[in-house]
């Protein structure tokens, strides 16, 4: 069986999802009190995203959907979206990240030029909240059942099995999907991506609120509000948590000096990154470390 990712911790616009030549991944996501969030991102895959248990709230598109078990979720490539704890104690969803291209996306023939590469240009608008009401929700279930079944099997010719089905999902979702304009630079969603693109890009630099204004050619203070509306959170605070995350990182992958992990990702005063990790992880850097050491 493949080993299982959790959404909570890739959740980075440049995390590979898959192999070159088969770009699907299965995620098990687990929100609770604790951990109550999947910060807002995007990437070049697709989400099919069935909720196995109890209940939250999804941002696709800066537009909020509530979500409980049972629902289903389809969630085109480049969309911002996130996931959050809303009431409940916990989410549990399981998730398969696919790129259009393994359907063919990038090939010239009519059902890549007519469907999945407007698709993936936003130039077809899909439903993105699947309940158990809508005409497709059965056929759906049906569809995603088969997918966790051949995924996890891996029998021979699996592979032809999960690109059948998944464009079977397409198909399902298709009736009920509309034409619509390519995205306009200017919206406050692809302001937002050109923002946290920069952040990415930057985050080992000191970040200022007037440099990310700039980009969506807003005054601080309206970029302020303009952030903490659709992220939930400030501008400082998801800095942060995304060097916080980087730093688990390269924890993950060895390093052991907290000194160089701190300055690697951003922060500069070695004090304030251990107030900021213990707070987030409910464990000093050190601790964290000591747990990735085998038994």
């Amino acid at each position: 069986m493949k080993k299982l990712h959790s959404l909570a911790l890739e959740q980075k616009e440049d995390t590979k999802h898959g192999e070159t030549f088969f770009p699907v991944q299965k995620y098990l996501t687990r929100l609770i009190p604790e951990y109550p969030v999947v910060t807002t991102h995007w990437h070049n895959e697709a989400e099919l995203t069935l909720i196995t248990n109890g209940s939250g709230l999804y941002q696709i598109d800066l537009v909020d959907y509530e979500v409980k078990k049972g629902d289903i979720l389809f969630i085109p490539p480049l969309l911002l979206h996130s996931v959050s704890l809303k009431n409940d104690k916990e989410l549990l969803s399981e998730t398969f990240v696919f790129h259009m291209n393994f359907l063919g996306g990038n090939s010239t023939d009519i059902c890549s030029t007519r469907y999945l590469t407007p698709i993936t240009n936003q130039e077809i608008s899909m439903p993105y909240l699947i309940t158990p009401k809508h005409p497709a929700y059965t056929s759906l279930q049906k569809v995603f059942s088969q997918i966790t079944s051949f995924y996890d099997e891996t029998i021979t010719g699996y592979e032809l099995a999960l690109k059948s089905l998944f464009l079977q999902v397409i198909f399902l979702l298709l009736p009920y999907s509309e034409k619509k304009a390519t995205s306009d630079p200017g919206t406050s969603s692809e302001k937002l991506k050109q923002v946290l693109d920069y952040i990415e890009l930057h985050y080992e630099e000191p970040i200022s609120v007037s440099e990310l204004a700039r980009l969506c050619y807003f005054s601080d203070s309206h970029f302020m509000r303009f952030f903490k509306k659709h992220m939930n959170m400030t501008c400082v605070e998801y800095v942060n948590n995304l060097r916080l995350e980087k730093a688990v990182e390269l924890f993950e992958q060895g390093n052991s000096s907290i000194l160089d992990v701190s300055l690697s990702v951003g922060f500069h005063n070695l004090s304030y990154f251990h107030r900021a990790f213990k707070k987030k992880y409910n464990m000093t850097p050190l601790s964290f470390m000591k747990q990735l050491e085998p038994d």
